[in-house]
């Protein structure tokens, strides 16, 4: 019999945001997996960088963030191990969400 085996994800986001936009971005993603996937998560802010540590039954990690990258490292449990790939895109797809710079909405001045 095989030994049961653990499933690694390993996402890298390159950015240009800075520090301070990159750590609300962070922010906004830690709560946001706190609601939708019942993550408990923290918060440590550094100097340079800032970590966001997640766990909940089945898997842990830990967020990465510097003023010019997201980098983030997660273990899945045996029994979500299963469910690695749509893991991984959803994770993917919600940090590349909340990535994307929305530009600012023009106001045009209407005349009378």
């Amino acid at each position: 019999m095989g030994r049961a085996t653990v499933a690694d994800i390993h996402i890298q986001r390159e950015h240009v945001l800075g520090l301070p936009a990159a750590r609300k971005i962070a922010f906004r993603w830690a709560e946001q997996v706190e609601q939708e996937f019942g993550m408990a998560c923290t918060y440590e802010e550094g100097k340079t960088s800032d970590e966001v540590c997640f766990t909940r039954s089945g898997v842990n990690g830990t967020l990465k963030v510097s003023r010019d990258r997201f980098e983030l490292e997660a273990r899945l449990g045996f029994l979500l191990g299963t469910f690695k790939d749509t893991i991984e895109r959803e994770i993917v797809k919600n940090l590349d969400a909340l990535l994307v710079v929305k530009p600012a909405a023009k106001k045009t001045a209407r005349k009378k």
